[in-house]
């Protein structure tokens, strides 16, 4: 199973950006889907996710700023990221839970600067 991500880069403050990440090599059934990020001497935390049935959940900090979304023909979930702040900067990876294994992506660096 790979997980590839993609769409990161740099962006300015206020700016948006949208992330990928597509699940390949796998028939298993893909259930929760979602995407964390950590920054420079953080811990990973979770950014948002979002279930087979397309129940989401987020952080707080982007709660209002970021969409998360999925195509389940395709096997990718998406991050819209708007509104973005100097403190969004980090690497961000996806995960995918097939069906009860948790997958991860490579991580795609997200900066946010002027």
């Amino acid at each position: 199973v790979q997980l590839q991500a993609s769409g990161g880069g740099l962006v300015q403050p206020g700016g948006s950006l949208r992330l990928s990440c597509a699940v390949s090599g796998s028939k298993f059934t893909i259930n929760a889907m979602g995407w964390y990020r950590q920054a420079p001497g953080k811990q990973r935390e979770l950014v948002a996710g979002i279930s087979s049935g397309g129940s989401t959940n987020y952080a707080d900090s982007v709660k209002g700023r970021f969409t998360i979304s999925r195509d389940n023909a395709k096997k990718t979930v998406y991050l819209q990221m708007n509104s973005l702040k100097a403190e969004d900067t980090a690497v961000y990876y996806c995960y995918a839970d097939i069906p009860t294994i948790r997958y991860w992506g490579q991580g795609t660096l997200v900066t946010v600067s002027s």
